[in-house]
């Protein structure tokens, strides 16, 4: 009588390793992004910001949801506008899976960004936008964190401020993922993040 073979324990555990290294790589294969994939970068880790209400928060506070982070000033003529007014059509593109997505809006002025302003700011793009400010040298901490650039330039007797444009995604588990381009539209940005969440493990 035919004895069917079995394969050995050491071998059984080494093909299925194999296939999960497959698996996991064509899913990495899978994932085109528009934007910049910095999944695993060592900067972009927290940031410990007061909101409108003198709530500090922190990355943890949103867990189970996809963050998107831009640093502006309420009193930016075009570039904060436009990344907040877009970050509102990439909610609403994304349908129902909006409410998975959390943008939060860090002020590059807290000088003259108060919280009543930050949260008048926000809100006037989409009630669920969070805004967040600190002291100046809280600013700069975060800032440095997240390799973004500011400065103060005079204009008269006034300033305006020079600043970085990219948005910054993270993921469900608090993890930096994307470095996302101002330049690009937002079915760009809604393309990449629901990506993600079709990755999601």
């Amino acid at each position: 009588m035919h004895t069917p073979r079995t394969i050995p324990q050491t071998r059984r555990t080494f093909l299925m390793s194999s296939l999960a290294l497959a698996l996991i790589a064509c899913n990495k294969a899978a994932l085109k992004f528009n934007s910049i994939d910095i999944t695993g970068a060592d900067y972009c880790r927290d940031f410990k910001l007061n909101d409108s209400d003198g709530k500090q928060r922190q990355l943890a506070d949103f867990k189970g949801r996809y963050i998107l982070v831009f640093f502006g000033f309420t009193q930016c003529p075009d570039i904060c506008p436009t990344a907040l007014a877009r970050a509102a059509a990439v909610k609403q593109k994304l349908g129902k899976d909006g409410d998975q997505l959390q943008v939060i809006f860090i002020s590059i002025d807290p000088e003259r960004d108060t919280a009543d302003l930050m949260r008048a700011y926000t809100q006037n793009f989409d009630p669920s936008f969070i805004g967040l400010r600190g002291t100046a040298e809280q600013t700069k901490q975060v800032a440095d964190e997240f390799k973004v650039f500011y400065a103060k330039v005079a204009t008269g007797s006034s300033y305006t401020m020079d600043h970085s444009t990219l948005s910054y995604l993270f993921d469900t588990t608090g993890k930096i993922r994307l470095a996302m381009r101002h330049e690009h539209s937002a079915d760009q940005f809604a393309s990449d993040i629901r990506q993600l969440m079709q990755h999601a493990s």
